[in-house]
């Protein structure tokens, strides 16, 4: 029990910790909205491109292997999509909150939370699996993202085509899935592995990568909107906290799996809510302050979910 405690609180003591440093930079000055800003595309463009490139040419995964946790991860979220429509239907009235409240619940964290955490528990093996999870779903999620979101303009289908024009531009032009495509490529046609200088200056770039979005993240934190959530938000965090998790789990079971495949799937659902909600919502009319308290709420207490989760399956033997 003790070992299990331990683990939970290896995978993650080190992201609160750098989440606080962000949060106590940020309190004394000594870091700026605009250094905030330029770190966070730096992470997005280039630093954690290099770490997901990598990570996938080195991984030895066998991607066969990965199908039952590919489809217990698709399984999981549309069970999460369809659940919080269903409740949305029936208790929630404005469709500007319906959309928020759905992706608050189905959608994660994956590129930041749920890869250092994977990191922290499995090292470079979890990695490469995270990465190849991370590469389907997050295709996933931007669909259902749209289908939920586009309710606010239900009269306008040429409006909502055109945003469904537009995220499908988007995602074709997102350095995380751009990478992510050309490492399975790379892979795929055992191409020599890169070294020299190159592959000294990606490593020093990657390395950098999840602690500074980690830091980023909790300069980013307001605490008055984490401590006075909305009821419809504490609505949405229950499903991303407790429920999502169960889901995960549950689903997990069902398609046996257990050890590493279990972590990344407990560990990738059961993270905060994605920082990519909040903009998505804002950019389709959607209710941005429930999306930035649904947000604040889940990028810290969800934390607590998962050391809690991590303790209890690895105490079973299943993480």
């Amino acid at each position: 029990m003790l070992a299990a405690i331990a683990f939970a609180l290896t995978i993650v003591l080190p992201n609160l910790i750098l989440m606080g440093l962000g949060f106590f930079m940020r309190r004394k000055g000594q870091i700026s909205s605009g250094f905030i800003n330029d770190a966070s595309k730096l992470v997005f463009n280039y630093a954690l491109p290099c770490l997901l490139f990598f990570s996938v040419i080195d991984s030895k995964v066998e991607y066969t292997q990965q199908l039952p946790l590919l489809a217990a991860g698709l399984i999981a979220t549309l069970i999460l999509f369809f659940g919080a429509e269903g409740y949305a239907k029936r208790f929630i009235s404005d469709p500007k909150d319906k959309g928020v409240f759905v992706q608050g619940v189905f959608r994660s964290n994956m590129a930041i939370i749920g890869l250092a955490t994977i990191t922290n528990a499995y090292g470079s093996e979890g990695l490469g699996i995270g990465a190849v999870y991370m590469g389907i779903l997050t295709l996933v999620f931007n669909v259902l993202a749209v289908i939920t979101l586009g309710r606010v303009n239900t009269t306008d289908p040429v409006n909502l085509a055109t945003r469904l024009k537009t995220m499908a531009t988007t995602m074709l032009a997102n350095p995380l899935i751009i990478t992510l495509l050309l490492a399975f490529s790379y892979q795929a046609l055992h191409l020599p592995p890169i070294t020299g200088v190159l592959r000294k200056t990606a490593d020093l770039l990657a390395v950098t990568a999840l602690p500074l979005a980690l830091i980023c993240a909790g300069a980013t934190l307001d605490v008055r909107v984490m401590l006075n959530p909305s009821g419809l938000s504490m609505q949405a965090s229950v499903g991303r906290i407790i429920i999502a998790p169960i889901v995960a789990v549950a689903v997990g079971l069902g398609f046996g799996l257990d050890g590493v495949q279990m972590g990344v799937l407990f560990l990738m659902v059961a993270s905060p809510a994605a920082a990519a909600s909040y903009v998505m919502a804002k950019a389709m009319g959607g209710n941005e302050v429930l999306a930035a308290n649904i947000l604040a709420f889940t990028t810290v207490v969800s934390l607590f979910g998962m050391a809690i989760g991590a303790g209890v399956l690895r105490g079973l033997g299943l993480m």
